[in-house]
């Protein structure tokens, strides 16, 4: 058996696969994000520690004594700064935390190169501005860094002793050679640091370590080799079968990506789209990503009281598609793809009298399809097909929400069984990898099919009208915005 851990923004998923693939078990354990102010987003490195735990040991204990393998996957950006005995020297700034942005400015001013090389633009949620920001603001946190993580690689640390990562995560630091897959010294100047503040890089196949003797003990398992892993959205390709060029997939988490797997590196900086290293040897894959998706689900269920996201779904539902005039911008967290913008903010426009939580909560769903309807259009401009997507992630599992998204998106949707389950699974496949062998093709399958959802015509027509006021609204908000915010 093999064990699939992924630190997620909102939560620890594990997960325990059988020789033959199928789900042994599985525990989970929540997570919080602190807000101090506008613009951030920070997390406690330890209760990543602590949550990881407590997944784990929510899975049956003689399941645990039978695994094998652990593969990791995580949140992707989070910079966990650590000083020389090891601890956390702050909270880890989050892939959502918006601070950065002038940062990302000077950077590229002072590196013309940097989109050539790392494949992307500059953007605050990398980590790379990140701890330039720190090096700014916060001069004597930075003068005691001896090494930055990632969220995935802190946990690595805490089970193994090993300061490791993969390419997929490493790819997303805004530091890596993306074609050579190697860290790019130029790069890691731009925030002050080298190499020696790097954990050593590996495939997400390939094993980095041993569970440590005192983590294997309180877990109940064996000393078991631990793989590289991926990042969130590589992991959660891999354990659906997006592992050939053209394969794509939709991630519906926090946030929301579209990911396209490429048998080369394939960078469209100019358009936001993100060109990253897959967790496969000799693969990289192209992503749109939308920094808000399920949140702005809870977000709205939180407000309007509704129980949480199911009873959402039904309210929407009771007032349809376009039921309304009702427009929602959903960039709560600001936005990448195609934006590339950390200070706009969401906003509801087009309400009426008649307005009532019911259709609020139909322009959410639209809203979001909207925003990803944009960022599958812009890898449609750089030159990829994609007509049909696996999703995963927890909106998977609303089928409401995949008639307004295939609609909006002009695209088919495929259902897997256990799709909701997402990188944990990828993360259980790529320890798979490392501790037997085998061809990628082989383990890394697809789930069965659950449904599909194919794009209906009238829901297209119906939707066409919203979705071009949506495109247009952008524009007309982004002057709201105040340097206010930006502190």
């Amino acid at each position: 058996m093999f064990l699939g851990i992924d630190i997620g923004t909102s939560g620890v998923k594990a997960v325990v696969l059988d020789e033959a693939g199928a789900i042994a078990g599985q525990g989970t354990a929540a997570l919080t994000v602190q807000r101090p102010h506008p613009l951030w987003s920070e997390q406690d490195p330890e209760a990543w520690w602590r949550a990881t735990s407590a997944a784990v040991l929510a899975i049956d204990p003689a399941v645990r004594r039978a695994v094998r393998g652990v593969g990791l996957a995580g949140q992707m950006h989070g910079a966990t700064l650590l000083g020389a005995d090891d601890r956390p020297l702050r909270p880890a700034i989050l892939w959502n935390d918006g601070r950065s942005a002038a940062e990302c400015t000077a950077m590229e001013a002072e590196e013309p190169r940097l989109r050539d090389i790392s494949g992307n633009i500059a953007m605050p949620g990398f980590t790379a501005p990140k701890l330039r920001w720190v090096r700014d603001h916060e001069r004597e946190t930075f003068d005691k860094i001896a090494t930055v993580l990632l969220p995935k690689d802190y946990v690595r640390l805490r089970m193994t002793g090993d300061k490791a990562s993969d390419m997929s995560d490493s790819a997303g630091t805004l530091w890596l050679d993306v074609a050579k897959r190697n860290w790019s010294p130029e790069l890691l100047a731009t925030s002050g640091l080298d190499e020696s503040a790097m954990p050593r890089l590996y495939e997400g196949s390939e094993i980095t370590g041993t569970l440590g003797a005192d983590v294997a003990e309180a877990w109940g398992m064996p000393r078991v080799p631990v793989a590289a892993g991926g990042s969130d959205n590589a992991a959660g390709a891999v354990g659906v079968g997006v592992v050939a060029d053209g394969d794509a997939l939709l991630s519906l988490g926090t946030s929301g990506v579209i990911f396209v797997a490429t048998a080369d590196f394939r960078p469209n900086p100019a358009r936001a789209v993100h060109a990253f290293c897959h967790a496969l040897p000799n693969m990289w894959h192209q992503m749109a990503v939308h920094l808000s998706a399920a949140s702005c689900i809870d977000w709205v269920a939180r407000i309007t009281g509704a129980s949480g996201a199911a009873e959402l779904f039904a309210r929407a539902e009771t007032a349809g598609p376009a039921s309304g005039p009702e427009l929602f911008l959903p960039y709560l967290s600001g936005e990448r793809t195609p934006h590339n913008d950390a200070k706009v903010r969401g906003a509801f426009l087009r309400l009426d009298n008649d307005t009532d939580a019911a259709r609020l909560s139909q322009a959410v769903l639209e809203g979001v399809a909207f925003a990803l309807a944009d960022g599958l259009d812009v890898l449609r401009e750089a030159g990829t097909t994609v007509e049909r997507l696996s999703v995963i992630g927890g909106g998977a599992r609303s089928s409401y929400w995949g008639r307004v998204l295939a609609a909006a998106m002009g695209v088919e949707l495929v259902y897997l069984q256990g799709g909701e389950v997402g990188p944990a699974l990828g993360a259980a496949r790529l320890a798979q990898l490392a501790v037997d062998g085998g061809d990628v093709a082989s383990v890394c399958t697809a789930p069965p099919v659950a449904r599909t959802q194919a794009p209906d015509a009238a829901l297209m027509d119906a939707l066409a009208e919203k979705k071009a006021a949506f495109r247009a609204a952008y524009s007309r908000i982004t002057p709201l915005e105040t340097d206010g915010r930006n502190h």
